[in-house]
């Protein structure tokens, strides 16, 4: 009996836990009586990571100054484990590649992708040493292939093998997150690594190979995700509006300031200069809507998976989409 008064008990506070920890999407805050929005009452937890640098990102172009609302930040390695975080309501908003919203629908999450940009395609890439003997995408029939599970390097990696006649089961795929995959690439323990930037230029100024890059494989799109929960609230919609537009405006920044943006960058992440100016300058930074062509691209590659037998059945992607921010390329 004692037991299952404890049981009972801890399953209050884990209750009670995470309704604490969660999102400002949890009630009405910031929406007045008269339906108005305060954004001093909103608070968006934002989630980042090193490939996009978003709280760096807003610092530098000065599009992190004077915001109308509160941000919480929280670090993630990929793009998988921070839709996880938002499906459980700690974090209202990342960024993402292609693949992580397809593995978080095919999981049921409650997400929507909410915007995008054209990323590029030159900063995702499969490496090998540099003195391999793979010179072709088929030699890698029968290697040890590391991969994050669901990342964009997922997807890339399943077109190249796609497009060159091979699939997963061709190959021996290591599901590894970035650092443990460098280093498994670094003492041989796998044959070749897919992943994206700075980790290719990581590994490409420690004299690692670039055997193909996304040209050609990918649409170079990535994701802005939003709680599903979080577009719910309407002043966290607004906030996230604002946001969006930030971020559009530090892109345009960027686009005349990479070096500046490489070396403030690389000071505020950790990511050393030639790293970062690497990556910088093959990458794009271009805001688009969300448009027929975009989501079309993204049910191209919940079916690849679907196909693949990667994911479980098949996936509806626009059931994960919000246009509703497409009016901003109006004005």
């Amino acid at each position: 009996m004692k037991r299952k008064r404890l049981i009972a008990a801890l399953a209050v506070a884990t209750a009670l836990l995470t309704a604490a920890c969660g999102s400002s999407s949890d009630d009405n805050r910031g929406v007045n009586a008269d339906g108005s929005v305060d954004l001093s009452k909103v608070t968006l937890h934002i989630g980042d990571q090193k490939g996009m640098a978003l709280q760096a990102l807003l610092d530098v172009s000065g599009q992190g100054k004077d915001l109308p609302y509160k941000v919480e930040w929280a670090s993630f390695t990929a793009g998988p484990p921070m839709l996880e975080a938002i499906n459980a309501g700690s974090v209202d908003f990342g960024g993402v590649g292609d693949a992580p919203p397809v593995f978080a629908a095919a999981a049921k999450s409650q997400i929507k992708i909410a915007g995008v940009y054209d990323s590029g395609s030159a900063g995702n890439g499969v490496l090998v040493p540099k003195d391999s003997a793979i010179k072709d995408p088929k030699d890698l029939r029968g290697k040890k292939i590391a991969v994050t599970k669901g990342s964009s390097a997922h997807y890339h990696l399943l077109s190249v093998l796609t497009k060159n006649g091979l699939t997963f089961n061709d190959i021996e795929p290591q599901y590894l997150q970035p650092a443990d995959a460098l280093a498994a690439l670094s003492t041989g323990r796998v044959d070749a690594w897919t992943v994206w930037d700075p980790y290719v230029a990581q590994a490409e100024v420690a004299g690692n190979r670039v055997l193909v890059d996304g040209t050609g494989y990918l649409k170079p799109d990535s994701f802005w995700v939003v709680g599903s929960k979080t577009l719910e609230n309407k002043a966290n919609a607004a906030a996230v509006r604002d946001l969006l537009g930030r971020i559009q405006r530090a892109h345009t920044w960027i686009t005349g300031h990479r070096e500046e943006w490489a070396k403030q960058s690389s000071a505020i992440t950790g990511v050393p200069y030639d790293v970062t100016l690497l990556a910088v300058n093959r990458a794009n930074f271009q805001d688009h809507p969300l448009d027929d062509a975009t989501i079309a691209a993204e049910q191209q590659v919940a079916d690849a998976f679907s196909d693949a037998k990667l994911i479980p059945g098949k996936l509806k992607i626009s059931d994960f989409i919000d246009t509703r921010f497409n009016d901003r390329f109006n004005s």
